[in-house]
């Protein structure tokens, strides 16, 4: 399992200023918080969507970002999972091509499709493009890409937002079937504690860019 250290700072053009630090090494951790905390900046940063002002950021032995030494990996260097709340699927491949996208250039860590499709019950969907998808299984979707690409790190934002309960349900068996068979480290984003906590070892809470005492 890989060891998580996160410590970063970022200050916004408007003068809000993020000023995180924390390690885990829980299989998936979640941080929440109330909107506008800079939960998902913490995750942009780790990904590498945006380049903190300083700041070490490690995953297990590979270090993604040292300021101090001038070192910020490009996020296709990262090997990290990530899904969006607005899913970003490819709106011109079908759900096949969006899930293989990537496997060609995946790392040793690798996850084989068939098993990955089955279990977030994708087969019917595979002809299928994102237009014609619901809400879910584009979320379904979105998740099965990110696995498929080997990462060492899976990172989520508001994975359950803006489902119906049934669907927020659904989509938390589907989560933890795959945490549980394949031990992703996991890093998930949501204001609502409930929503994750029973996925969560640990829950970090995160109030007006620092970590609540």
């Amino acid at each position: 399992m890989n060891h998580l250290h996160v410590q970063c700072r970022y200050r916004f053009p408007d003068g809000f200023a993020l000023d995180v630090e924390f390690e885990t090494s829980e299989v998936v951790t979640a941080i929440c918080g109330p909107s506008g905390c800079g939960k998902s900046t913490v995750l942009s940063i780790i990904a590498g969507l945006i380049k903190p002002n300083a700041g070490m950021i490690r995953c297990g032995t590979h270090v993604l970002v040292d300021t101090k030494k001038k070192i910020c990996l490009p996020p296709e260097q990262r090997r990290i999972g990530l899904v969006l709340q607005e899913h970003l699927l490819f709106p011109h491949l079908n759900v096949r091509d969006n899930l293989q996208f990537g496997m060609k250039r995946r790392p040793p860590r690798q996850f084989e499709f068939a098993r990955v499709v089955e279990m977030l019950e994708l087969g019917p969907l595979l002809e299928r493009r994102p237009s014609t998808l619901s809400g879910g299984e584009r979320q379904r979707t979105a998740l099965g890409r990110a696995i498929l690409r080997g990462p060492d790190l899976l990172l989520m934002d508001e994975p359950l937002t803006a489902l119906h309960a049934d669907l927020k349900q659904r989509i938390r068996d589907d989560l933890s079937r795959i945490i549980a068979e394949y031990q992703i480290p996991t890093l998930l984003v949501s204001h609502d504690v409930e929503e994750v906590a029973h996925l969560a070892g640990r829950v970090i809470r995160l109030e007006e860019g620092r970590l609540a005492r």
